[in-house]
């Protein structure tokens, strides 16, 4: 999609699937399951959205997908169904992982930074050897010492490999990385989990990582059983949206199996998404 002086480009890493109850919280199956159906194991599917943006003559990655570097037991347990995966995504732009200038993780979650390396040889290493990894400092500093709750999330091949390799950016806050390219630090999910605002020419496109990690997550209360601090989740997800809304943003969604992005409209108290395709 061209959106001001930016293309953008939503690049599939594949699917995996969730238990539902763990996506909606304290949202009850009755509820959740109408929109998005439980298989038998209980579990939901999502998507695997990773955003490449062109600007600045630069290519940017925000977030990698789940990556390649699981056995089968990982791949059955989430159900990860992959082809042709990010990098064959890229492939099929005319794209190498030597081309991408910056990687921006939201967060350092598998299913965010997966493909942050892959195996070669054996071992992992940067799929992307050229860019920049930018990731907020408190973010890194829980990924690389997660406690007993978080440490499924974080997988040290996924994270050391990159600060070997002199390839890590630590930010503290929101930044501007590129002109018009800005993170924003909401927490919620994780404390230090960021947000990618995208401004040009009066219009803005924000990437919502796993603020709002699918359409059905729009309403307030609806927030993962995963989120370290749901209170917070809720409470910027409010703001987040209703800023959307009165300045009509392109929203961006990561996990959503069947939507990518979209516009805000009301409903009465209601929040909708009209879906928009790339063109």
């Amino acid at each position: 999609m061209k959106f001001g002086d930016f293309a953008i480009f939503l690049l599939s890493d594949g699917t995996f699937w969730l238990d539902g109850g763990a996506m909606f919280g304290v949202v009850p199956k009755a509820i959740w399951n109408r929109l998005n159906p439980a298989d038998e194991a209980n579990r939901i599917e999502l998507g695997l959205s990773c955003l490449l943006i062109q600007a600045a003559s630069k290519n940017v990655l925000v977030d990698t997908g789940i990556g390649d570097k699981y056995d089968e037991k990982f791949k059955e347990r989430f159900n990860v169904q992959r082809a042709p995966g990010l990098i064959g995504a890229l492939k099929r732009m005319g794209l190498t992982p030597e081309d991408i200038d910056m990687v921006i993780n939201t967060h350092l979650h598998f299913d965010h930074a997966g493909g942050n390396t892959r195996l070669i040889g054996g071992k992992p290493v940067p799929t992307f050897p050229r860019a920049r990894y930018v990731i907020q400092r408190g973010e890194w500093e829980e990924a690389i010492n997660p406690n007993e709750r978080t440490r499924a999330s974080y997988l040290e091949e996924n994270l050391v490999p990159i600060q070997e390799a002199g390839l890590l950016e630590l930010i503290e806050g929101d930044r501007e990385l590129l002109p018009g390219v800005r993170t924003i630090v909401t927490g919620g999910h994780t404390r230090d989990h960021q947000m990618v605002l995208l401004e040009s020419q009066g219009k803005r496109a924000l990437y919502l990582g796993d603020l709002v990690p699918t359409t059905s997550h729009i309403r307030t209360p609806y927030v993962m059983g995963y989120d370290l601090y749901p209170l917070d989740t809720m409470r910027e997800k409010k703001k987040v949206l209703n800023e959307a809304l009165d300045g009509h943003w392109l929203l961006i969604f990561e996990h959503d199996p069947k939507v990518g992005m979209g516009y805000l409209s009301q409903e009465g108290s209601k929040l909708k998404l009209n879906p928009v395709q790339e063109a």
